[in-house]
């Protein structure tokens, strides 16, 4: 029997040889504008992702899942649209239970079988269950995160369940949600580093380490995340590493440490994204001392757009856009709530360029498995649809379609250059808000990306058909529970394909 060349390299020791280590980077709230080497107005400078960029494949057409953060990291760790498990809009909370089920695989547990070191450094976000005292967790009674007084139920001493160790890492170094939300604390593995013995406030207020300084994660993180790659290169130089690194920022608290404050200019935003630049840049100057940066896969994304918490008037009035010429921001369902930086380079084998294939983060599963010669179970990676062959050079591979969603659950679906919005506003932050302003305007919002990537004129009354058409594939794919070919699976829970808006629902009480 003719063993498959892919065997035959394992047998030499070639494939192990070739595979690439693997680092995300995924930036909190930075805006597709926000990256100087998208936007050729932007008034950031950002010259280590510039750098980046030039070295590696940009794409422009990069998309995350939703407009927030908690979905978003849900998909790119599963390959599973979010809205398919329990979370069907919003975020959790730093309290709240585990959102990844106890045998779902994430893209740590593919690679952590194909022998990679794993570790996860930053903002975890989603979910994890915490002990309470005389035994069981803090979920077993609901998301404590929505009853702060069951709070001091918690065994701060114990070890955590359903966090980044049982979902493929080795390692976690971070803390559990957004730096706006409590706990205020570092957790290592299973374990906060210190029990939150005080209570401290950066938006919000709740249980904190004595020692906990908002100002010192962002660069906590990245001195992690080197320490890990430093060590398994001296601890294996033949074992490949993932490293999944979800930053802080520039996510509120907008606290840029001194060395960057006033810098930009402009904002203590602007001020944050260039230290996100800088340390990021530090990251990548690491690989380059240690010679991995040849072999080293480095994605650098983001989870959502510019959040209005950064000011955007006050950046525009600097002439910046932190979403360039398209619409809307963070939670929305327009192009700016989704649409973000989206930069792969892999000096070995990925040409630099710049792509305008249609990607998604859900496709990392489906990519790191071919990458790899994974094999991803039927019943999992449902929506991940792998982006080698762009890599490989074949710019005209890609998505046809990706499907997105608002912070209030609204969705939009993509079909080549066709965009159709199932809401009659942005279904987030932006104007038409939902409720009230949405008031008068048509129930649903095509726009032509190609003519009108700014999503001006919307065209569904005059292509009713293509409406019909693409609101027809929607409902396929949510009813198919996957997008990918295979049998038919189960959502988590049942989807409602149009999301009520607060106006009418109070109007179907009456």
């Amino acid at each position: 029997m003719r063993l498959p060349l892919f065997l035959v390299f394992a047998c030499l020791g070639l494939v192990a040889a070739e595979r690439p280590n693997i680092i995300v980077i995924l930036a909190d709230d930075q805006g597709f504008g926000d990256f100087a080497a998208n936007n050729p107005q932007s008034k950031i400078a950002t010259p280590n992702l510039d750098a980046l960029a030039k070295g590696g494949l940009r794409f422009t057409d990069g998309h995350t899942s939703s407009g927030v953060c908690t979905p978003t990291r849900y998909s790119l760790l599963t390959g599973r649209y979010h809205w398919r498990s329990r979370l069907q809009s919003g975020v959790l909370g730093g309290f709240s239970p585990p959102l990844i089920a106890k045998d779902r695989l994430t893209i740590a547990g593919l690679l952590k079988q194909q022998g990679y070191a794993t570790g996860c450094f930053g903002k975890w976000h989603l979910g994890m269950s915490f002990p309470v005292a005389g035994g069981g967790f803090a979920d077993d009674g609901g998301d404590y995160s929505k009853s702060p007084k069951n709070v001091g139920a918690i065994d701060f001493a114990g070890d955590i369940a359903g966090g980044p160790i049982d979902h493929g890492f080795d390692t976690f170094f971070g803390i559990s949600a957004s730096l706006d939300m409590p706990p205020f604390v570092w957790i290592k593995d299973r374990r906060m580093t210190e029990i939150p013995s005080a209570t401290k406030t950066w938006l919000r207020t709740g249980p904190a380490g004595p020692k906990f300084e908002a100002i010192d994660v962002l660069p906590s993180v990245i001195d992690h995340t080197i320490a890990f790659i430093e060590a398994q290169k001296k601890a294996d130089p033949a074992k490949p590493f993932f490293a999944y690194v979800p930053l802080n920022a520039p996510h509120t608290p907008i606290v840029p440490t001194k060395d960057f404050q006033g810098t930009s200019g402009i904002s203590p935003y602007a001020d944050f994204v260039k230290q996100v630049d800088h340390d990021v840049g530090r990251l990548l100057a690491s690989l380059d001392k240690q010679g991995l940066t040849e072999n080293t896969l480095v994605i650098f994304t983001s989870d959502n757009g510019c959040s209005k918490a950064a000011n955007i008037p006050e950046l525009q009035k600097a002439g910046h856009e932190p979403s360039y010429i398209y619409r809307g921001n963070k939670a929305d369902l327009y192009e700016g709530g989704h649409r973000v930086p989206f930069v792969v380079r892999w000096p070995a084998k990925v040409k630099p360029g710049v792509s305008s294939a249609l990607v998604g983060q859900i496709d990392f599963l489906a990519t790191f498995a071919d990458i790899t010669g994974a094999t991803v179970p039927a019943v999992m990676g449902e929506d991940s649809v792998s982006f080698l062959p762009v890599l490989r050079g074949d710019r005209s591979e890609g998505r046809q379609g990706i499907v997105s969603q608002s912070m209030n659950g609204s969705f939009a679906i993509r079909d080549g250059q066709w965009k159709l919005c199932l809401s009659a506003g942005s279904g987030g932050w932006s104007s038409p808000k939902p409720g009230a302003e949405e008031a008068g305007l048509p129930p649903v919002q095509l726009f032509d990306l190609s003519k009108d990537p700014g999503e001006r004129k919307n065209l569904q009354a005059e292509f009713p058909e293509r409406v019909a058409a693409m609101r027809t594939e929607l409902e396929k794919i949510i009813a198919r529970g996957r997008s990918t070919p295979g049998d038919d699976l189960a959502n988590d829970v049942a989807v409602q394909l149009i999301k009520k808006s607060p106006a009418g629902k109070a109007k179907a009480k009456k």
